[in-house]
């Protein structure tokens, strides 16, 4: 492995409970793959995480939670805080998104997908919504999301 990494790769992951902290860490072991050896992740809480960490990246990852049909507030508060600081210089950033949904999860979708459009973000798949009672596959579904994100930024497939 290189000592010198050439991309980054930003997690905002909202982790209040086991479970989530579970996805959140499955997300960082994805992007921390042992064959990605020019790809390094940073993993930062919604309320961490801010404009400068958006403009240091090649890639971001968001992970939320359901929260009353919506993301979670505190992801709300990351977009709030970095989004006229970065709109300008980060369009085009390829992104991911993966939603612990309670429900059906897509009232968050949508509300995640417009404020990424206004970004000018551009998804690298679809959102991956993990639905209902939680299954340990979660954790897998979103290792691979991540996974899939960082081996993209790091042949310039995106």
């Amino acid at each position: 492995m290189t000592s010198e990494f050439k991309k980054q790769l930003l997690i905002v992951a909202h982790a209040p409970s086991a479970n989530t902290r579970l996805l959140r860490d499955a997300a960082f072991q994805g992007a921390s793959h042992p064959d990605l050896e020019q790809v390094h992740c940073v993993v930062k809480a919604p309320l961490e995480a801010g404009p400068d960490d958006v403009l240091a990246c090649d890639a971001i990852l968001l992970g939320t939670t359901e929260n009353l049909g919506y993301m979670s507030g505190a992801l709300k508060d990351f977009f709030d805080r970095s989004y006229y600081s970065v709109i300008e210089k980060k369009q085009g950033l390829p992104c991911a998104l993966y939603i612990r949904a309670g429900h059906d999860g897509t009232g968050t979708q949508r509300a995640v997908e417009s404020i990424v459009t206004g970004l000018r973000w551009r998804w690298v798949q679809p959102p991956l919504i993990l639905r209902g009672e939680w299954q340990p596959s979660f954790a897998d579904q979103v290792e691979e999301l991540s996974m899939t994100l960082a081996f993209s930024v790091e042949s310039g497939i995106v």
